[in-house]
């Protein structure tokens, strides 16, 4: 868990990203002698910004590739302005938004013979999901078992974003957990 220094520093670094991103349509660049050491562990993340309730960007990443507040500063510069659902957040919509980021743990392997073997393992709430069969692979964070609290429709739901069939099953489908810190601020 983050100490509350370090979640202020995370929860800053978002919004100067964003801010950033406004003012200057650049990603911004870090100057990590700012920030607790412990923040420049490798660590991935997602950034979710809502607007009224309602989702108006989401992007991160599911596999640690660089220091957690670099991976932080470009997924939130990502949810602002690239994600492609959306069009840009713009200057009078930043006051107004909800910032959420979810730290990742490392994705585990699960061991499943068949759906229903990796039905049974799942665990709703906790586990984040990701899927991957060949060029295809999508995720849900674990928030979103707070809209899809069923196992099935769970895994039916995650293949669809993946670009599979819903009932698509083969030994090569690659399922693995994670598990997240959440953070929110209105």
């Amino acid at each position: 868990m983050l100490s509350a220094i370090e979640r202020q520093q995370l929860f800053s670094i978002v919004q100067e990203s964003i801010l950033h991103g406004l003012n200057l349509t650049t990603r911004i660049e870090l100057d990590h002698q700012q920030y607790a050491p412990s923040l420049f562990a490798h660590r991935a993340s997602f950034v979710t910004l809502k607007l009224d309730g309602l989702l108006r960007g989401c992007i991160g990443s599911v596999y640690a590739t660089e220091p957690l507040i670099d991976n932080l500063a470009y997924n939130a510069h990502s949810a602002a302005f690239d994600d492609p659902r959306f069009l840009p957040v713009n200057q009078d919509e930043f006051p107004l938004l909800d910032i959420e980021f979810s730290i990742l743990s490392e994705p585990e392997t699960i061991d499943c013979r068949s759906e229903q073997d990796l039905l049974e393992q799942l665990r709703p709430g906790i586990d984040g999901l990701i899927l991957t069969e060949g060029e295809h692979c999508a995720t849900f964070l674990p928030t979103v078992w707070g809209q899809i609290s069923d196992n099935s429709r769970f895994v039916y739901e995650l293949k669809l974003k993946a670009g599979l069939e819903g009932d698509y099953w083969s030994d090569t489908l690659k399922a693995e957990r994670y598990t997240v810190e959440h953070y929110r601020k209105k």
